[in-house]
């Protein structure tokens, strides 16, 4: 690809991402061209269809997470921090530091569940091992699980809500699956 493409499909990708957090599904291909400072032709060579372009947004975000959950575990396994504190910090990574995702879901709802499938199976591994290795220290209540963990993160407030409010939602979230034995 050379050099003036990468640039545009970046712009194109950063725009859509941005308008599509803002605007959600309405958020039209004009407008994205537009604020990516391209032409209308030139999102439609790179993404042919806006399903195109919000499943790359997608697979980005999928690759951020997944590449979040690797680094967790392996910090666990090299024994530098234990199994609840990384799911404690995913809790406020993606609640508070990563709170557009939420925003962003309303425009992947019409996206086929395939682009995403290989994401959360990877996701759902790790966050496995790390609920197993969080109980069997007893710092987890026992019959959590993944599912659980990601209803949370679900149903987690957006970067609609203030700051505080989702850092305050992480803390009862995070009191509500700690396990107070220890």
């Amino acid at each position: 690809m050379r050099a003036d493409a990468a640039r545009n499909r970046a712009a194109i990708l950063t725009s859509a991402r941005t308008l599509l957090i803002a605007r959600g599904p309405e958020a039209g291909m004009d407008e994205i061209a537009a604020e990516a400072g391209v032409a209308v032709g030139t999102l439609y060579r790179h993404f042919p269809t806006k399903q195109d372009l919000v499943r790359e947004i997608a697979e980005d975000l999928g690759t951020v997470i997944a590449e979040m959950l690797d680094s967790a575990t392996a910090r666990v396994v090299a024994g530098e921090t234990t199994a609840v504190d990384e799911l404690l910090d995913l809790i406020r990574r993606v609640v508070v530091d990563l709170g557009e995702a939420r925003l962003l879901r309303a425009a992947l709802s019409n996206l086929s569940p395939e682009p995403l499938r290989a994401m959360r199976e990877h996701a759902a591994k790790a966050i496995e091992s790390l609920i197993a290795t969080a109980q069997h220290d007893r710092a987890l209540r026992p019959g959590i699980s993944a599912d659980d963990v990601g209803l949370l993160l679900a149903t987690s407030p957006g970067a609609d809500v203030p700051e505080p409010a989702r850092r305050r939602w992480a803390e009862l979230a995070w009191l509500a699956l700690s396990d107070h034995r220890r």
